[in-house]
């Protein structure tokens, strides 16, 4: 069983992932909000785990998504779908564990998928994974971009942040804002973009924390291919 393309739902989520991390170490009240991203991008990127938890709302619906990664090739994930299901996946290197909810499956296929075993996961290939199939990656890009301005001071999970405004040329009619820590480790813990008719958030949490993340016992998994009924 390959997912159901998704592409329309999913692209609001993905500009989240697209974000570019971006910080303030120390208080940061001497640097410029150009040095505070590039301090927050050094430590995002030196990371060995982390949680991170996006919502997308649009006209067509809200997707949530919970990801919790060690930026490399081991992760777990559920994506949920307003009134549409969800999909939980876990990969382990090159291999993908997915498994969808009822829900998912009769709104994506349009007809009921009689005698499925819904508590069974499906083994298949990661590389046979796509852009808009509803599978996420393991991996995370923490790159600047766009003109960053300081804003307000805040707490966001109790912990100190200033807000980063940024402006992007590329997308005039869309705004960003990075929520940074200033106490502690330079660490991005949220960023909200509005613009296009999507309003995104994403938060960033669980940092250099234990991955506790294995395979499904193997009598719950069925190859790709094998008939679930």
């Amino acid at each position: 069983m390959r997912t159901i393309a998704m592409a329309r739902a999913l692209a609001g989520l993905l500009t989240g992932a697209a974000l570019a991390g971006c910080a303030a170490g120390s208080g940061g009240a001497g640097k410029s909000a150009a040095d505070l991203l590039d301090e927050a991008n050094h430590t995002m990127r030196a990371l060995r785990s982390v949680t991170v938890e996006s919502t997308n709302s649009a006209a067509d619906g809200t997707v949530t998504t919970r990801l919790k990664t060690d930026l490399k090739n081991r992760c777990s994930a559920k994506t949920t779908w307003a009134e549409h299901g969800s999909l939980e996946q876990i990969r382990i290197g090159a291999t993908d564990y997915v498994r969808p909810d009822e829900t998912y499956l009769e709104n994506w296929s349009g007809r009921k998928i009689a005698g499925l075993r819904l508590n069974h996961w499906v083994k298949e290939p990661a590389g046979e994974a796509r852009p808009g199939d509803g599978l996420a990656a393991c991996t995370w890009t923490f790159a600047s971009f766009g003109k960053a301005e300081k804003g307000r001071t805040t707490r966001i999970d109790g912990r100190e942040a200033v807000a980063l405004n940024v402006t992007d040329a590329a997308d005039k009619a869309g705004t960003y804002t990075f929520y940074v820590a200033t106490e502690g480790k330079p660490y991005l813990l949220r960023t909200v973009y509005k613009g296009g008719g999507n309003a995104t958030t994403t938060a960033f949490s669980a940092f250099d924390e234990p991955l506790d993340v294995r395979p499904p016992a193997p009598a719950g998994v069925l190859e790709s291919g094998q008939d679930a009924g």
